[in-house]
C-alpha cells in the first residue's frame, strides 16, 4: 500500500508544476480539451440511448416477469456504460498524446532538462506515439470487454467489473504516459515492462488515480499536463531504482 500511495504522489507532484511553470503546462489544455469535449459528448449520447441499447441487447428477456427483465437490463446498461468508461480513459489518453504530442513533447523534455543527468537522447517521434496509441485503444478493448462481461455475474459482478477494469486501465495509462520518458533513453517496449514490473504497486497508484482524475467532468482537461509532467518524474525514479 505505501508503493502505491507513493506512486499517486508523482500526480500531485506534477499537479505542483501548474505552480512552478504555469505557461508551460497551460500548453497542454487545449489537445486535452478538444479531445475531452468529443469523448464527453460520446459519453452522454451513450447515457441518453442506453436503455434502447440494453432492451436490443436482451430480447430474449421480453418473455420474463417484469421484475427480472428490468433487472438483466439494469445489469447489461450498467456493464455497457462501465465497458464505456474503461475504453473512453486509454482513448483519451491514446488520442490526447497523439493529437498534443508536439506540447506534451515540450513539458516533458522542459522537466527532463530541469532536473538534469536526463540521458534523453532518443526522439520519441509523432509515428511511434500513433503506434502506441493504436496499441493502447486496442489493449482497451480488451480490458473494456472483460469488463462488461465480468459486470454481468450476479450479485458481486458490478463490483468485480469496477476493481478488475480500474485495475487493469490504471496500469495501461500508466503504461503509455511513462513510455516516452524511457522510450527516449533508448528502451524498447520489452525493456520498458522490465523496468516497471518490480515496481507494480508504483505504476498502479499512478494510473490509478489519473485515470480516476479524467473521470471527473472536466478533470481531464487540467489532468492531462500534470499526468505528462508526473509521469515523467515517475520514469524517472523507476529508473534510479533499476541503477539503469
Amino acid at each position: 500500500m505505501r508503493e502505491f500511495i507513493r506512486g499517486m504522489s508523482y500526480l500531485g507532484r506534477g499537479f505542483a508544476y501548474w505552480g512552478r511553470r504555469p505557461g508551460l503546462m497551460a500548453l497542454g489544455l487545449v489537445p486535452a480539451a478538444i479531445v475531452g469535449m468529443l469523448f464527453l459528448a460520446a459519453l452522454v449520447a451513450l447515457a441518453i440511448f442506453l436503455p434502447g441499447i440494453a432492451d436490443a441487447l436482451t430480447p430474449f428477456a421480453d418473455g420474463w416477469p417484469s421484475v427480472w427483465a428490468i433487472v438483466m437490463r439494469v445489469a447489461v446498461g450498467t456493464a455497457v456504460f462501465g465497458a464505456a468508461l474503461v475504453l473512453v480513459v486509454v482513448s483519451f489518453t491514446a488520442v490526447t498524446l497523439v493529437v498534443g504530442d508536439p506540447f506534451y513533447e515540450r513539458i516533458w523534455k522542459a522537466i527532463e532538462d530541469e532536473l538534469g543527468d536526463t540521458r534523453a537522447e532518443k526522439d520519441y517521434g509523432f509515428w511511434r506515439s500513433v503506434g502506441d496509441g493504436i496499441s493502447l485503444i486496442v489493449r482497451g478493448i480488451g480490458v473494456a470487454l472483460v469488463a462488461a462481461l465480468l459486470g454481468l455475474i450476479p450479485a458481486v459482478g458490478g463490483v468485480l467489473s469496477a476493481i478488475v477494469g480500474i485495475a487493469a486501465t490504471g496500469w495501461l495509462v500508466a503504461d503509455e504516459l511513462t513510455a516516452r520518458a524511457l522510450t527516449s533513453r533508448g528502451m524498447a517496449r520489452r525493456e520498458r515492462r522490465r523496468v516497471m514490473r518490480p515496481h507494480r504497486a508504483r505504476v498502479l497508484g499512478f494510473g490509478v488515480v489519473t485515470q480516476l482524475c479524467f473521470l471527473v467532468p472536466l478533470g481531464a482537461v487540467a489532468t492531462m499536463p500534470a499526468a505528462v509532467a508526473g509521469s515523467t518524474l515517475l520514469a524517472r525514479a523507476l529508473l534510479e531504482s533499476d541503477g539503469a
